[in-house]
């Protein structure tokens, strides 16, 4: 069929976005210039915000980057912000980029010493219980040191690589033989009960994981960018932030591996489904086998990687030097002493981190219109005029239903400018805007689990190409995070505002 000119454009327009997301973007588009001209600056400013939020909360529909990104230069072509004020803003936040680009590529060349730890776990624990609490702590501790999309990369690889293998197996194939493992029409049908009771056990475990590493995120300067975001804007160091933080972490932490024991003992919300055996054999001969294959080189690489993560550890520890670069030494290290020396090779650590640090950047111009037009100003007078030991309580919750629905770093870069700027006007003391800080960096980690939109981690394992092998569905995330949701955010409000109030 034959298309006009004008139909070619409005397809490639946001790509494979359905039509409504389309036309619901152009739509805001043509609104805010006709809305700053008969409502004012201020409205608009606010109908930008929620139209930002909108696109944030649809990610599945479409990356934020190009409707949000349109929506922002919009902005500052209309007079909202000012390419200045973005640059400000920007300039102001380098350490955050640089945190994003040098350390999550860096953490990409320990992925192999990552995947031996997961796999060793995976196939020597037998009790489920004890595997998935392993799984959580060990994506939590990995996340405060690393960053909490590589380690659920990580958590992928594995439950890629072995359901591939079970489904090849399942399928009557041998480990190296070419296999689709998203086609079920060629398993056998004495392994079908299997292979949905394997499907059940690599889904509990992947968010058992995901939760791990939003609990151990939380905890450090480098957990999460948000959370350089706000040490930047306290003066705070990696060992002040953990101490600062622990208050609050270190219960939540409890109470997330405590849920986590709970779930698979009482198997509810989709928990507690066993490895079957038949699937256990077949994976420990295919381990066996990899180990066989595994050189002198194999080994020296991974002590390497061994080395270089202890270093990683000591030099966050002791701020040796700004995160960024510290990512940007891990990348040196980690690419001289194991090979890797082709541009092409290098380049395949960025693909994760630079789609995300281009829209942190949008992030930035959304929040340049904020700053400009004082649109959170009356927002922030209002809660500063509560009762001090309310206030803590507050930035909690407000925090983390936003963080539910948008994206935690946006909401944690509004709220921290502004509190910022009120200690900069001398509107409140420096021990009240620690404890602020303190609650918004807690409020944007922790209830955000609720939803896949929250947590970067929990999207990008939704969008990955294991969820739809394991059947997990935006639906079902939700319903598995609910329970963890709760207890953390309980917890969570409880220890912010007995520590903070």
């Amino acid at each position: 069929m034959t298309i006009t000119f004008p139909q070619a454009l409005m397809r490639n327009f946001l790509g494979n976005s359905p039509v409504w997301y389309k036309q619901a973007i152009i739509g805001f588009l043509i609104l805010n210039p006709i809305l700053l001209m008969v409502a004012g600056p201020v409205v608009t400013g606010w109908t930008l915000i929620f139209e930002f939020i909108f696109t944030l909360a649809l990610a599945l529909k479409c990356y934020p980057l190009q409707p949000g990104g349109l929506l922002a230069l919009e902005a500052i072509v209309i007079g909202l912000a000012s390419p200045e004020s973005v640059y400000h803003e920007v300039s102001g936040n380098l350490e955050v980029i640089l945190l994003l680009m040098f350390m999550v590529a860096g953490i990409y060349f320990m992925k192999t010493m990552l995947l031996w730890i997961f796999t060793i776990i995976l196939l020597k624990v037998k009790s489920k219980a004890m595997l998935s609490l392993l799984f959580s702590l060990s994506a939590a501790f990995l996340s405060a040191f690393l960053d909490a999309l590589t380690v659920t990369a990580v958590l992928i690889s594995v439950g890629v690589g072995f359901y591939s293998v079970y489904h090849k197996v399942a399928s009557g194939k041998h480990y190296d033989h070419d296999h689709d493992h998203a086609d079920d029409e060629s398993v056998e049908e004495t392994s079908r009960n299997d292979l949905e009771d394997f499907r059940a056990f690599l889904r509990s475990l992947l968010m058992h994981g995901a939760v791990g590493t939003a609990l151990g995120g939380v905890c450090t300067l480098v957990g999460e960018p948000q959370n350089l975001l706000i040490a930047q804007k306290a003066g705070w160091d990696f060992i002040q932030f953990f101490v600062l933080m622990a208050p609050i972490t270190m219960p939540v932490l409890v109470a997330g591996l405590l849920t986590c024991l709970i779930l698979e003992k009482t198997r509810l919300f989709g928990y507690g489904v066993e490895l079957p055996s038949r699937v256990r054999h077949i994976l420990e001969d295919f381990a066996a086998e990899e180990e066989k294959k595994r050189t002198l080189r194999h080994k020296a690489e991974l002590a390497v990687q061994v080395l270089v993560s202890i270093f990683l550890v000591l030099a966050l520890a002791f701020h040796l030097a700004a995160v960024g670069l510290i990512g940007l030494t891990i990348i040196v290290l980690l690419t001289a002493f194991n090979g890797i020396t082709e541009e092409h090779q290098i380049g395949k650590a960025f693909e994760e981190a630079l789609p995300f640090t281009a829209l942190l950047v949008v992030f930035f111009a959304v929040v340049s219109v904020i700053h400009d037009q004082h649109l959170f100003q009356p927002i922030i007078h209002a809660v500063l005029e509560m009762d001090l030991k309310d206030q803590p309580g507050f930035f909690f919750i407000a925090n983390g239903l936003l963080s539910a629905i948008s994206d935690n770093v946006f909401v944690a870069t509004v709220y921290i400018n502004e509190v910022a700027a009120a200690l900069d006007a001398g509107e409140i003391t420096r021990s009240h805007f620690d404890a602020l800080a303190i609650a918004i960096n807690t409020g944007t980690n922790i209830p955000s689990v609720a939803t896949p939109n929250g947590q970067a981690a929990f999207l990008f394992l939704l969008t990955s190409a294991l969820a739809p092998l394991i059947r997990l569905s935006y639906g079902r995330m939700v319903v598995m995070a609910f329970p963890y949701t709760v207890v953390m955010s309980i917890v969570g409000y409880i220890a912010v505002t007995v520590s903070l109030g």
